[in-house]
């Protein structure tokens, strides 16, 4: 009976052991001592990371002069002020940073270069429009290190990290019935039971996300808190996404002692605050309007376009790229260009 003891004993520690990361493991104090606030960093998860997090090298930058793009091609919609060496700097940065195995043809039909008849052309030309907006309007959160096609796309034609909203899972012939969006653990969901679409309440539609209340057990008058617990099921659902998209926990942008706080929270937070409009902004103006354009294998189960979140460029990393700034060495992708 002893060696039954022993070995069970044995095989509790390695169940209980095994949800732990093994040493050695770094912690980063980010508050007060006592409080909690601090990062724990995994420095085999950390290399992992940093091996896909590495910046190309930029390309040699062209001369401004000469004749202009737009007085040398047809059909140039944007970037047609720049000079011919500096377009084709831009065009040939664009096909390593997006299709470096097809090349040109990827998006241009190469027995005529103008002509609009691929939907990938009609879509780049609006993600450059787009990649301008968010360097020029967006700062708030992308600061002066910016964004390229790069950032998100990372040679893929299409992002790794990007979200269509879920098929419905209902079970009328169980006693579970419907699932109410929840109950099944997705990544999305930080493998929990919490509701595995956070996105389309917060980075599509504009649901609040604030669910503390401004008193304890307020419930009547105007400070009651009128959040549900399905509301705040949602909101933990999105944190633990931004979380798990950015290697952090939730302190990285809160403080333990109070989380409702922005007087106390760290900067992140404000960061962070604007991360998710430019998000929203980003799907809502330039990704879904282009819905009719993708061909019927690039849309999700319900007839959706693929979005960004958090994930789509910072891809477990804090900062994109670990903040390599990448788009000052592209300076027509600073601001929109003029028609």
């Amino acid at each position: 009976m002893r060696i039954i003891s022993k070995i069970a004993l044995i095989l509790a520690a390695v169940v209980t052991l095994s949800a732990c990361e093994r040493p050695p493991i770094t912690t980063v104090q980010t508050g007060y001592r006592g409080t909690g606030m601090e990062q724990i960093y995994n420095p085999r998860t950390l290399a992992k990371e940093a091996a896909l997090n590495q910046a190309p090298v930029p390309a040699p930058a062209a001369s401004p002069d000469g004749p202009k793009a737009g007085q040398i091609y047809q059909n140039v919609q944007v970037l047609g002020d720049l000079s011919v060496g500096q377009f084709v700097r831009h065009m040939t940065s664009i096909t390593e940073w997006v299709a470096p195995k097809e090349g040109c043809a990827y998006c241009h039909n190469v027995q005529n270069f103008a002509e609009d008849s691929k939907y990938t052309k009609v879509v780049a030309r609006r993600m450059i429009q787009m990649t301008q907006k968010v360097n020029q309007d967006w700062k708030g959160h992308v600061a002066e290190t910016g964004v390229t096609c790069y950032t998100c796309h990372r040679g893929n034609n299409i992002p790794t990290q990007v979200w269509t909203a879920p098929k419905d899972r209902k079970y009328a012939s169980s006693l579970l019935g419907d699932l109410a969006g929840q109950n099944i653990a997705t990544v999305q969901s930080g493998l929990s039971s919490l509701p595995f679409d956070p996105f389309t309440p917060y980075l599509k539609d504009a649901k609040e996300i604030r669910v503390n209340g401004n008193e304890a057990m307020a419930g009547i008058g105007a400070n009651a808190n009128r959040a549900s617990l399905k509301q705040a099921e949602h909101t933990y659902s999105l944190m633990m996404h931004m979380s798990d998209s950015l290697g952090v926990n939730c302190t990285y942008c809160h403080n333990t002692r109070s989380f409702d706080s922005w007087a106390e929270s760290r900067p992140q937070r404000v960061t962070a605050w604007h991360g998710i409009r430019m998000a929203r902004e980003i799907n809502n103006d330039y990704i879904i309007p282009l819905t009719d354009q993708f061909p019927p294998s690039r849309l999700g189960v319900k007839g959706d376009v693929a979005k960004v979140n958090c994930s789509t460029c910072h891809q477990g990393a804090f900062k994109p790229l670990y903040g390599a700034e990448m788009a000052k060495h592209y300076p027509e992708l600073q601001s929109v260009s003029k028609p």
